[in-house]
């Protein structure tokens, strides 16, 4: 790639710029995703809470409270058109004493203000009804049943996927080295050439702000917080229902306890402010404060079934709220920076109400072709007998079990790479068919899944990366 030309181009592969592509898509236009990493959903999008929050927690009137009711009331239909995973489960937020009350009240207060439905607050023996393992010191909680859960991996590669299918492009492992203005509309330098483009959406994460400085005299300033979580195994899956949150207090934001929408638990995440953006190592202190805290909300975690722990970051931004639209000294370049919690929440509408902005900005019109399905990869676990025996006669493929923890079958690996913006590496395979997810973390199927790659994307062993190019998995071999 030496010089190539756009109408938009979008920085940042995460569910905000996926989001903004897909709608994109839906215009006459030609848009393009760069983003540094080889996949999409390579940053704060892999790891955070996974959590589709009802919206009674965000400032009313900040950008944070009026993507997040948009967002979360878009999300049930969307995963019904992208074939991602998504569920309604509702959530819990704890009050553990009487003098605690009036800001559980406020809280509540806050919700109604920013347009939650059909929350209402209910006493601690109503939550030990619903919830046998809440801790016996909960004296009430808001009942929050729009709060849900969804796979931060399926949508964000559902995103991309439908875009890349109606026409949008991605370019992989370029990085936006610095942005100059030019007469038209701006010329990204990459690491791989340079770009021309008549406007820019800026996803970029915790590097938003990087970014922004590019264009604008009115400098951003991101902070990453890192929250580090733990994830229990299904066997912990069904100890709760419902998102158990904790009532902020004078010591804190608390953590959640959640069953994710494959079955397992997960507790987390705390907050630190590092000066590494790079920088997602769990820390032990961090993890024992976690577990300990988790432990005030939920009788009886048991953490001993922990298959994994992990940090990732979020972008803060110290004007505490999301920084979206165009930037007033920077015509045709949009932000979407600052999206920490509740982002994966707020995704569907910033990515809708990002498109239509820049749609009307290049006098774009609608496609009359668009199409705004996508089907996910078959998963033979969830058909019946009849029709499992059906898809491995028809593909033996179907029938051989790569992955036993999952249950992961050659068939769906081979959809996984095979596929729109199909995986490269190990971790690609892993997000888009849980593939080493389970109880003994890839130490089974590592092996046979690299020569599954291997054979699919015809290259050798020994080029076989867990990521990017530089994390080859074998080395020595002559």
């Amino acid at each position: 790639m030496n010089s190539m030309k756009y109408d938009v181009v979008v920085i940042g592969g995460g569910v905000i710029g996926c989001a903004v592509a897909r709608e994109l898509s839906r215009y006459q236009v030609k848009a393009c995703v760069v983003e540094r990493e080889e996949d999409v959903c390579s940053g704060t999008s892999k790891a955070n809470s996974a959590i589709v929050h009802g919206g009674f927690d965000a400032e009313p009137g900040s950008l944070k409270a009026k993507f997040n009711i948009l967002g979360s009331q878009m999300m049930e239909e969307l995963s019904k058109e992208l074939d991602f995973d998504y569920k309604r489960n509702g959530s819990l937020v704890l009050c553990f004493a009487e003098e605690d009350k009036p800001a559980l009240e406020a809280l509540y207060e806050k919700g109604v203000k920013n347009g939650v439905k059909g929350m209402s607050i209910i006493s601690g023996d109503e939550v030990r009804k619903r919830e046998p393992n809440i801790e016996d010191t909960v004296v009430a909680a808001l009942d929050v049943p729009s709060g849900g859960i969804v796979c931060p991996f399926g949508l964000t590669i559902a995103l991309a996927e439908n875009a890349c299918d109606n026409g949008v492009e991605f370019q992989f492992l370029t990085e936006v080295e610095t942005i100059e203005k030019e007469a038209e509309g701006y010329v990204l330098k990459t690491s791989k050439g340079e770009i021309h483009t008549a406007c820019v959406v800026n996803a970029a994460g915790v590097y938003s702000d990087q970014i922004h400085n590019f264009v604008s005299e009115k400098k951003l300033h991101i902070t990453a917080r890192k929250g580090d979580y733990c994830l229990l195994d299904k066997e912990a899956g069904s100890l709760v229902s419902h998102t158990i949150f904790q009532l902020p207090t004078k010591m804190g934001k608390g953590v959640l306890v959640s069953p994710t929408v494959h079955g397992n638990l997960l507790t987390g995440p705390t907050a630190t402010d590092i000066e590494d953006k790079e920088q997602t190592a769990t820390d032990a202190k961090e993890l024992d404060s976690l577990m300990s805290r988790a432990a005030l909300s939920v009788k009886g975690i048991p953490f001993r079934q922990v298959i994994t722990s992990f940090a990732g970051l979020r972008a803060h931004e110290d004007g505490d709220d999301f920084v979206i639209g165009e930037v007033s000294d920077a015509p045709g370049f949009f932000d979407a920076a600052g999206i920490e919690s509740p982002g994966l929440s707020s995704a569907p509408a910033i990515g809708q109400w990002l498109a239509e902005k820049v749609a009307e900005k290049l006098n774009a019109k609608q496609k009359e072709d668009w199409n705004g399905t996508r089907k996910g990869i078959v998963r033979p676990e969830l058909l019946s007998k009849e029709e499992r025996a059906e898809l491995i006669r028809k593909n033996p493929a179907y029938g051989t079990i790569i992955c036993r923890c999952e249950s992961v079958s050659e068939g769906e690996i081979v959809d996984a790479i095979t596929r729109t913006l199909g995986a490269k590496s190990l971790d690609g395979i892993k997000r888009r068919v849980r593939q080493g997810m389970g109880r003994c973390q890839a130490g089974f199927c590592t092996p046979r899944t690299m020569e599954i790659l291997s054979r699919e994307l015809g290259i050798r062993m020994e080029e076989v990366c867990k990521n990017a190019p530089g994390s080859e998995m074998l080395t020595g071999q002559k």
